[in-house]
């Protein structure tokens, strides 16, 4: 092994390599296969690499636990449907920062071992914040899920107690750095997983696209201060790669909602108590038609824009969406899908949903891109989207989200939405979009609604 160990730098850096040609693939749809390739071939290779070169490793529980954790991985990989995914992104960074704790505990308690003041910084801020990743990251699992004690919270003694809670992590911290004294270190520990818990419970449904991307920002950081304390250069690199990557997508995602990363970490919008917007409260009208009507329309149009949204996602009609694009391209259609960037639970999970229904990748078009089509397109379909296509970000500026970039569907000649109601989006804001003259609501659930447009469209055309 001692033969074996003046090697291993070389080794991780191949794994390096690989991890940053992972990040590379994965930033485009057509290269994230080969891009998840590299960092399985990284990820394995830096394994290897540290069983060869770590003190005494006790393999049987470390490959006990390997081999536990891969069948659960592999299980929940299997099953998953991809409703649930966002909630299952978020219970995977509760463990990265687990982790971090967990190692962090087993470096303090080690017997014999003096930590200089270097490693106690270390072991200080890779604790804290894997600690906050822990708990902020299971109660975004609880938000995402539903589940009944993951409660938005709010009130005028929420942000006192959130700086009540950070600063005495702090305080303790800096005991612990100062003097070593265990139980400085604990009370930071426990301060830190409270303050995970609390500074998430206000934010709303609306945000966690955001609180999910810096979520996993967090569990890299959490990883490279872990690595520091362990002397391990591949934790550092590829914790490092994470953390970064993680938050420059929070920042483009921001951006997305023309707010503050701190707005939305410590703003409170987004909650179920959002006001509707700054409307005058008069009475709206909508209209109302039925998937027979749509499909009509649609087949005889030009151009056709589909604007995906939580809604296709619960109701897992991802497959439904696409034989419908596939049979308006039979009738010459030309069909084309919208994504928002905030659009979904999680980043990317409408590029997700999309791509497990095989739709062409060329057929898939970025806000940026597909804006400025908007006026000139015949048909667009919104499926079960709300907030991202929000015509008061541009108009109300009394509404809590103007400001924000949105999809311009209201610039289309004919604007169609399936929804099961009129009720709000997961903001908690009315949609101005429904109520125009050139919108039709299509009610139902959005799998059994296209499926009926597949039928009416096969049955007409040109």
């Amino acid at each position: 092994m001692s033969d074996f160990a003046q090697y291993a730098d070389w080794f991780y850096l191949v794994g390096s390599v690989l991890f940053i040609l992972t990040l590379r693939g994965l930033s485009g749809p057509k290269t994230a296969i080969m891009g998840n390739r590299y960092g399985m071939i990284g990820m394995t290779l830096a394994i290897l690499t540290t069983f060869f070169v770590a003190p005494n490793p006790v393999l049987g529980m470390i490959i006990a636990a390997m081999v536990a954790g891969a069948v659960v991985g592999l299980a929940r990989a299997r099953t998953v449907p991809m409703t649930q995914m966002p909630e299952t992104v978020a219970m995977m960074h509760s463990l990265v920062g687990l982790s971090a704790v967990c190692i962090a505990i087993a470096a303090v308690l080690h017997e014999g071992v003096h930590h200089d003041a270097l490693h106690r910084f270390e072991l200080f801020v890779g604790c804290f914040i894997g600690a906050i990743t822990f708990t902020a990251s299971v109660f975004a699992y609880g938000k995402l899920a539903a589940k009944k004690w993951a409660k938005s919270v709010s009130g005028v003694w929420v942000k006192p107690l959130q700086a009540i809670l950070f600063l005495g992590m702090i305080g303790f911290g800096i005991v612990y750095f100062r003097t070593e004294d265990l139980n400085a270190f604990y009370a930071m520990t426990a301060l830190a997983l409270a303050f995970g818990f609390i500074w998430i419970a206000p934010i709303g449904g609306g945000d966690m696209p955001v609180v999910v991307s810096l979520l996993n920002s967090f569990s890299g950081w959490a990883a490279a201060g872990i690595g520091f304390t362990l002397n391990n250069p591949m934790l550092i690199i590829a914790g490092s790669l994470v953390g970064s990557s993680g938050a420059i997508l929070s920042y483009v995602m921001c951006n997305a909602m023309n707010r503050s990363l701190l707005n939305v970490l410590f703003g409170g919008f987004g909650t179920a108590t959002a006001a509707a917007g700054g409307g005058d409260g008069a009475e709206k009208t909508h209209k109302a038609g039925s998937a027979e009507d749509a499909s009509f329309m649609m087949a005889n149009a030009d151009s056709v824009v589909i604007v995906p949204g939580y809604g296709l996602a619960q109701a897992r009609a991802q497959n439904a969406v696409k034989e419908l694009a596939t049979v308006l391209k039979e009738q010459g259609v030309k069909v084309r899908y919208a994504i928002h960037p905030v659009a979904g639970r999680m980043p990317g999970h409408m590029n997700v949903l999309l791509a497990e229904a095989d739709v062409p990748y060329e057929d898939v078009c970025e806000m940026e891109e597909i804006n400025s089509d908007f006026a000139s397109t015949d048909v667009v379909l919104v499926i079960g989207a709300n907030d991202v296509v929000n015509p008061a970000a541009k108009d109300d500026p009394a509404s809590p989200i103007y400001g924000m970039p949105i999809l311009e569907a209201s610039r289309a000649r004919t604007v169609m939405v399936i929804k099961r109601s009129m009720a709000t989006g997961y903001a908690g804001l009315d949609n101005d979009l429904f109520y125009l003259d050139k919108t039709m609501m299509v009610f139902g659930d959005a799998k059994k609604v296209l499926e009926d447009m597949v039928k009416g469209v096969t049955g007409g055309g040109h």
